[in-house]
């Protein structure tokens, strides 16, 4: 802790600019919970920690307590230590007041991880992997759209101004440079915050939809800061865009005929030697394949993470590279697990499914503990796709969303992998979630019959 202390004075002494100390811990959607500090307490924190509600991690995506999570109705509402998370202090380039940011992580009083913590949740499965003296190298690939912040009822999203006027929403444009250079400003800012934040952004594209852009992150071979990286870049291109007068959104269907976005996951595993244990001879090793078979065989039961919210199943339809079945290819986007093998170092596994709308931290956790699961049991993935054409014997991908949550809700797997308080908090979030759109009549729905019966 005295490092970390040492560290942060010699950052509040190389920025005396700054005012406020963002501090923050990530609840069950994956968005940022936490305070604003004045500089003056900030080293206090820092050392001694800051106090917020256990039931911060169990809130709803409209920001209430889940009662039926346990944390706060009857409980007293009592409040968790949190500390900060080492090398997560850093500059925030977007706003006018000079400010820092800090990612916090809650304990229980004898020091370990609290349960209910995300982080707490994907730093329990890699010690399954430290076990067994192996090391995830884990990247991921988010996309995103940039929206005109201007909406209303009847014009709810739509992309922004580009150089030449409106974007036309018919067109794809896909890997466009002069459509990057339209935003120039835009993507720079967004570089110059990885860089404060040491966020290892990587390549930048467009992609198919009108305002959609993809950024992808570097592998690291510690799992906990990829997942770190996915929720720094996302907090990033949403300020950003901000300050240029724009929104991000990281919604998985914001155009119910357009591209949705994803987040795509790559790993691979080394063990105690540094050897990427998913490399054979002559192609994939036996142990990449029995990782397909548990990320297949797992699949389903994981989908009310991979595909978190209402909207994420608008996402997954036939023929828009986002999966509809448990299957695996070679180098085949239309499949949900793709095996990358053309450089032989660097071979490993693209996860498809899971949309940029999901907590990283989650979903790493469901699909790294799959993995390992189908090694540890030598699990077969059954024969690769060729095209799209996909056999009757794969699974096809819960569509619904309450029956995705009612089939996590009694998942062994989940169970295993989160275990049994998280399994049953998060369910309970996704409840009260489901609940409440079940409530809210739609515009559709007065278009269709308030008239016609």
């Amino acid at each position: 802790m005295m490092a970390d202390i040492e560290y942060a004075k010699t950052f509040f002494q190389q920025n005396p600019d700054i005012e406020i100390l963002e501090a923050f811990v990530i609840d069950a959607n994956g968005i940022p919970r936490g305070k604003w500090i004045p500089r003056e307490r900030a080293l206090d924190v820092l050392e001694k920690g800051m106090a917020v509600p256990r039931s911060v991690y169990a809130l709803d995506i409209w920001g209430r307590d889940v009662n039926a999570a346990g944390l706060a109705e009857g409980t007293g509402d009592p409040d968790g230590l949190c500390f900060a998370v080492p090398g997560t202090l850093s500059r925030v380039t977007w706003l006018g007041r000079p400010t820092a940011q800090v990612l916090l992580a809650m304990t229980e009083p004898d020091g370990a991880g609290f349960f209910a913590d995300p982080r707490h949740v994907l730093a329990q499965v890699l010690s399954s992997f430290t076990k067994r003296g192996l090391t995830p190298v884990v990247a991921t690939e988010l996309e995103f759209y940039l929206i005109d912040p201007v909406r209303s009822a009847l014009d709810p999203v739509r992309p922004p101004n580009s150089r030449e006027g409106r974007w036309h929403t018919g067109q794809t444009q896909v890997l466009s440079i002069s459509e990057l250079q339209d935003f120039e400003d835009v993507f720079h800012d967004i570089a110059t915050a990885c860089r404060a934040q040491n966020v290892l952004a990587d390549t930048t594209l467009r992609e198919n939809g009108p305002g959609q852009y993809e950024i992808n992150l570097n592998h690291v071979p510690d799992a906990l800061q990829a997942a770190d990286f996915a929720v720094f870049l996302k907090r990033i291109v949403k300020g950003v865009a901000r300050k240029h007068g724009l929104d991000a959104t990281f919604m998985a269907k914001p155009y119910g005929t357009q591209a949705g976005n994803g987040m795509h996951v790559h790993f691979s595993v080394l063990d105690k030697d540094g050897r990427n244990i998913y490399m054979g001879e002559d192609g994939p090793s036996e142990a990449l394949m029995h990782s397909v078979g548990g990320l297949l065989e797992n699949m389903g039961e994981s989908m009310a993470v991979f595909a978190p919210h209402a909207n994420s199943y608008r996402r997954l339809r036939p023929s828009e590279h986002a999966p509809t079945y448990a299957s695996w290819g070679f180098d085949n986007r239309s499949a949900a697990v793709r095996v990358i093998t053309a450089s032989k170092p660097a071979t490993r596994i693209e996860h498809r499914v899971a949309g940029a709308d999901t907590n990283p931290y989650l979903v790493l956790a469901m699909i790294l503990n799959a993995a390992l699961s189908g090694m540890r049991e030598k699990r077969q993935p059954g024969g690769a796709i060729a095209g799209d054409s996909h056999a009757i014997n794969h699974e096809p991908l819960p569509t619904n969303w309450d029956y995705a949550v009612q089939r996590f809700g009694r998942s062994s797997f989940a169970y295993a992998t989160l275990g049994q308080r998280y399994r049953t908090l998060y369910a309970a979030c996704k409840q009260q979630e489901i609940s409440e759109f079940s409530l809210r009549v739609t515009d559709v729905e007065y278009d269709a019959y308030i008239r016609t019966v």
